[in-house]
């Protein structure tokens, strides 16, 4: 369990540093970059990571990840990507910490309670609400009153991360059988 604790801790932080990246992209192709950007096709694998974890280990051992995937993601996020000197990116750092820590233990915790329904109900719920919470969270805390269209980007981002929620299912079913239940 240790090599494998260690992996989803790592990717966990390798997902958070890569969203926190990508977020400040937008999409330029098909009017999109008003509504969308990169880091909303990455951050949903941050959902996959948890609920695997918790279906594996439970909560108290997904939660560690959580924590963990935290602590390197926001550590690496601020040391490459933060301009102190802007506070658009400083606020970027904090939302993103902000939402990641709410809306991951709150995947924790809802994946737990609907852990004994069907095989796709808990990630499927958790990540969802997960998604919506770190959505509006973050997009909040960072974009509000900076003249950036922060709304129609946390709808399209949204959208995008209830798709790929719903795609991350086929990794979560297959992976069923490498990471047995509590």
């Amino acid at each position: 369990m240790n090599k494998l604790f260690f992996l989803l801790s790592f990717a966990m932080g390798v997902v958070v540093l890569a969203s926190n990246y990508l977020v400040q992209f937008p999409i330029e192709y098909y009017d999109l970059e008003e509504i969308l950007t990169y880091g909303a096709f990455s951050y949903p694998i941050a959902f996959l990571i948890t609920d695997l974890a918790n279906r594996s280990y439970g909560k108290l051992i997904a939660r560690n990840i959580v924590y963990i995937g935290f602590i390197i993601g926001i550590s690496f996020t601020l040391l490459f990507s933060t301009n102190f000197a802007d506070l658009i990116s400083i606020r970027i750092a904090v939302g993103s910490g902000t939402a990641f820590l709410v809306a991951q233990l709150l995947d924790v915790k809802i994946f737990d309670k609907l852990r004994k329904k069907d095989w796709f109900i808990a990630p499927l719920t958790s990540s969802i609400i997960g998604s919506t919470v770190d959505t509006f969270l973050f997009f909040s805390i960072s974009f509000y009153a900076t003249g950036i269209p922060w709304i129609t980007l946390s709808l399209g981002d949204l959208a995008v991360k209830i798709l790929v929620s719903i795609m991350m299912l086929i990794p979560f079913r297959f992976l069923l059988k490498t990471f047995k239940p509590v």
